[in-house]
């Protein structure tokens, strides 16, 4: 056979790309597991909010991340078709590299932001140590104590 024979009947240029590479989820059933799977972790927040199921709103924020992190992965591998075996494994070595990237730029991004806080703004936390507000939210002077004689 000739190289334009190979080429019109699909076995030339194929560079290595093989079907067993993208992995059992690229089906129709794949796609769809992964629709409804995204569409329930997609649910899950909002009802969490606009139900006020969980009462203390830093546990709902928690979960709700955690919601998130679930729902990558399942991007990751209903419509991504990332595994340990895809590409000879790079792809699972660039996603924990970039993860690692993101943890630590959102760490310390947090961390410098908390610290900026605390020690750049102290004259604010005088004003409002010396002040006070009432029910009605005007702004009450601070008691003093009569002088002694």
């Amino acid at each position: 056979m000739s190289a334009q024979d190979h080429a019109l009947n699909g076995h030339g240029h194929d560079h290595g790309h093989h079907d067993e590479d993208i992995g059992p989820h690229a089906t129709l059933g794949g796609y769809l597991t992964g629709f409804v799977l995204s569409v329930f972790l997609t649910a899950i927040p909002f009802w969490l909010v606009m139900g006020g199921v969980i009462e203390k709103s830093s546990t709902t924020a928690i979960v709700i991340l955690l919601i998130g992190a679930v729902q990558i992965v399942v991007h990751m591998i209903f419509f991504l078709h990332m595994n340990a075996k895809s590409e000879g494994g790079w792809n699972m070595l660039s996603l924990m590299f970039t993860l690692t990237l993101v943890v630590i730029t959102l760490t310390g991004s947090l961390w410098v932001m908390y610290h900026l806080n605390s020690n750049m703004m102290p004259s604010m936390q005088h004003k409002t140590d010396r002040t006070s507000s009432d029910v009605s939210g005007k702004i009450v002077p601070p008691k003093t104590e009569p002088a002694k004689q």
